[in-house]
C-alpha cells in the first residue's frame, strides 16, 4: 500500500520571516506600531479585551495623535 504524500506546504526560509509584510507595513505607517503590539500582546496573555482597555486607550490617543482617522474611514463610535 503506497504511503499518502503530505499536504504540507514546503518550509520557507527563515531569512523570509523577517522582512516586513503588508499588515507590518500599514501598523508601521501609523505611528502607533508599539501601542499596537503592546494591545495585541495584552490581548494574547490575557484573552479578554476588557483587561486590555488601558493598553486600547493609548492605542486610540496614538492613533488621533497622528492623524490616522483623517486618512482612514474609521469613526469614533
Amino acid at each position: 500500500m503506497p504511503q499518502e504524500e503530505s499536504k504540507m506546504p514546503p518550509p520557507t526560509d527563515a531569512a523570509d520571516d523577517d522582512e516586513p509584510d503588508e499588515w507590518d507595513k500599514r501598523i508601521f505607517s501609523t505611528g502607533c506600531a508599539d501601542e499596537n503590539a503592546r494591545m495585541t500582546d495584552c490581548y494574547f496573555e490575557k484573552k479578554d479585551w476588557r483587561a486590555c482597555a488601558a493598553e486600547m486607550e493609548q492605542f486610540k490617543q496614538c492613533w488621533k495623535r497622528h492623524g490616522n482617522d483623517e486618512r482612514t474611514s474609521s469613526k469614533d463610535a
